[in-house]
């Protein structure tokens, strides 16, 4: 088997199972893009197998700390490891949920949602592109689903030097399928919906949110198909306001509202949300709970601070939209910016904005999203809601 030998201190030694480019003492065996490699210490000591892509800004992602070959048993193993972690130790049998999450199942750039008897597939790396047609065969043997969609058009493949694909693996093309969260049914597209279909990651969240909108003015900025804003208009809210700048992602919250018997109780408003922040603050609007929930302004650490302003802009003038007792929920989905980051640069928008505000409660990626202490790219997802105090 080719290989690599990492340098000193390199991060994999600490436990991490990434290798970069400048991690690199030396390469044997002449490594190819896509295959399997071991990985070495400078003492020649085995740290395991990984997919290589010398393309690739991670060259090296350890799938096992053993020898170990992609085969068709070892996917199936890895199908199956995942599928009892959910059944056992999560509960989850049926509905929708994430089978496989990446690393944390020990299938680096694999990704596969469950809409019941629909998969949905997403392989973001080199290696596990080449080895599709045995994921799709280990997940037809251990799952036998309906249907199994390909949505590789993730931004993702393009740092791997893959094409976008849209298609069918298994089946035939499913529809519009029906999914239950947050006691809400919900239509979704997994050929043509938001990532695969739905924002699973936030699944738990939407209820959990919800509790707090009994009787209260609700905006939902950034609503996307408005599972927020619907979970809130189910929970009591007095009013719901939905914003979402894709017409789209209206139509079908419309279509979910109606079907859920909400259609007269969320208000949809067509706009680039942080244009309507600024509208609503000038002509001094309230709300009593208000949800930020945007697209992940950084894809890098490099470009954190910028986006950590863009957070801010958007926090400054939402909590000087929100009265005494007001609520604030509000989510970052990158794992560049952490709890620190993401409270640091809220305390400077509650200065700004002249608010005393405090900490509610927090939130995270639902528990089918599991993170790995020793990768923290494998938690993104982070949340906090705030209330607003009397001044002082």
């Amino acid at each position: 088997m080719a290989g690599i030998v990492v340098r000193p201190r390199s991060r994999i030694l600490r436990g991490h199972d990434w290798v970069y480019a400048s991690e690199i003492l030396k390469t044997f065996g002449e490594p190819k893009d896509g295959g399997v490699v071991s990985i070495k210490d400078p003492k020649d000591r085995l740290l395991g197998s990984a997919i290589y892509n010398a393309k690739s800004q991670i060259v090296a992602r350890r799938f096992s700390r053993q020898r170990q070959e992609l085969d068709a048993d070892f996917f199936r193993r890895r199908v199956e490891q995942a599928l009892v972690y959910r059944r056992k130790s999560l509960g989850l049998t049926t509905g929708a949920f994430r089978l496989i999450w990446s690393e944390s199942d020990g299938l680096p750039g694999v990704i596969v949602d469950q809409y019941g008897d629909v998969l949905v597939l997403q392989t973001l790396t080199v290696a596990m592109d080449l080895a599709k047609p045995l994921v799709v065969a280990a997940l037809r043997e251990v799952l036998d689903p309906r249907v199994i969609v390909e949505r590789n058009d993730s931004s993702g493949r393009r740092a791997e030097g893959l094409e976008e694909i849209v298609g069918l693996l298994h089946g035939e093309a499913p529809g519009e399928i029906s999914i239950e969260v947050a006691g809400l049914t919900l239509a979704i597209d997994p050929l043509r919906g938001q990532k695969t279909g739905f924002y699973l990651d936030q699944a738990a969240n939407y209820a959990a949110v919800a509790r707090h909108a009994t009787g209260r003015r609700v905006l939902d900025c950034f609503s996307n198909g408005g599972p927020f804003a619907l979970a809130c208009a189910a929970a009591g809210a007095a009013a719901v306001t939905a914003v979402e700048i894709s017409a789209d992602a209206i139509t079908l919250g419309k279509a979910n509202a109606q079907r859920n018997g909400l259609a007269d109780r969320v208000e949809w408003r067509e706009a680039n949300a942080f244009d309507y922040l600024a509208s609503e603050e000038k002509r001094k609007a309230q709300f009593d709970l208000i949800i930020l929930d945007p697209p992940s302004f950084t894809k890098s650490k490099g470009s954190r601070e910028s986006a950590l302003r863009g957070y801010k802009d958007l926090h400054i003038r939402a909590l000087g939209m929100l009265p005494v007792g007001g609520l604030l929920a509000t989510f970052a989905c990158s794992h560049h910016i952490g709890d620190a980051f993401f409270r640091e640069m809220v305390t400077e928008a509650s200065v700004d904005a002249k608010r005393a505000v405090r900490l509610r409660d927090c939130y995270r990626q639902s528990p089918d999203h599991p993170v790995m202490l020793w990768m923290p790219e494998t938690e993104y997802l982070r949340g906090f809601l705030f209330e607003i105090m009397p001044g002082r």
